[in-house]
């Protein structure tokens, strides 16, 4: 991993300043900050230069989050341990089972990972218009949110639920629940980033806001077959996922993002 590209990109952005001095001060506090990224992260298949820099910023995020939730989740209750992010090109396996690229990014509570294909946010510029870091950091935040679910132990309860269910359509329902809290979590993420490291630039919530409704249930069944079908929803539609990373941005507040609401 080169620096150089980490830095350079990190200089054109409030949150990349903070991450720039927070590094400083620790590395002279005789702590190697690279270090963390090399026990919480892997590569899996990439090798352009394009690629390493996406790499090196998704990092930078991951980081970003664990500082936020280290501090917050403590105040529920609950003691923050860090998710391992997997960063991969086509395919790769994992603890949940084989990945393709058309999973897009996603969390394995079986190992604590999360798993992201980064051909995923060129789809996003390419297939939805959709670009922006801060697009980028809500679709970590969010995969972020299901560790801290999992933490919680929402998600085997949710699973539970779920082997209960009455038919698919119910379970769909549940995975939506579930899909719209990770939302809202990631919007609490912001909110307390926000506060903590003011890294909010003008257009970064309009850029999440736009990926939140970009990849709603309605809005990618319409592109793919012309036609919605509610109960086939496993993540919400655009405007559920809107409005709870709104909630979440807004409260900064974790009981704000019940299972259920918007």
């Amino acid at each position: 991993m080169t620096l150089y590209p980490l830095i350079k990109g990190l200089l054109h952005t409030k949150i990349g300043w903070v991450i720039l001095l927070v590094g400083g001060v620790a590395y002279f506090s005789g702590f190697d900050p690279m270090s963390l990224l090399g026990r919480s992260t892997s590569t899996v298949g990439m090798n352009s230069e394009a690629e390493d820099q996406l790499a090196e910023f998704i990092e930078t995020v991951l980081a970003d989050t664990e500082a936020v939730w280290k501090v917050v989740l403590p105040k529920y209750g609950i003691r923050y341990t860090e998710p391992t992010l997997v960063l991969y090109r086509g395919s790769t396996r994992s603890g949940c089972g084989y990945a393709s690229a058309q999973a897009g990014p996603f969390y394995c509570p079986t190992d604590q990972k999360v798993y992201v294909d980064l051909g995923f946010f060129v789809e996003l510029k390419r297939r939805h218009g959709v670009s922006g870091d801060f697009a980028q950091a809500y679709v970590l935040a969010h995969e972020v949110g299901h560790h801290v679910q999992n933490l919680q132990g929402t998600l085997k309860k949710v699973h539970r639920a779920q082997q209960r269910a009455q038919g698919r359509a119910q379970a769909n329902a549940l995975q939506v629940a579930v899909e719209l809290q990770a939302d809202c979590y990631s919007g609490v993420w912001a909110h307390h980033a926000q506060e903590r490291f003011d890294i909010l630039e003008p257009g970064d919530v309009e850029e999440a806001l736009a990926a939140a409704s970009a990849i709603g249930d309605d809005t990618l069944q319409k592109q793919a077959q012309g036609y919605v079908v509610p109960d086939a929803f496993t993540h919400g539609s655009s405007r559920q996922r809107v409005a709870a990373f709104t909630i979440g941005l807004k409260s900064g507040n974790l009981h704000a993002c019940a299972l259920g609401s918007p």
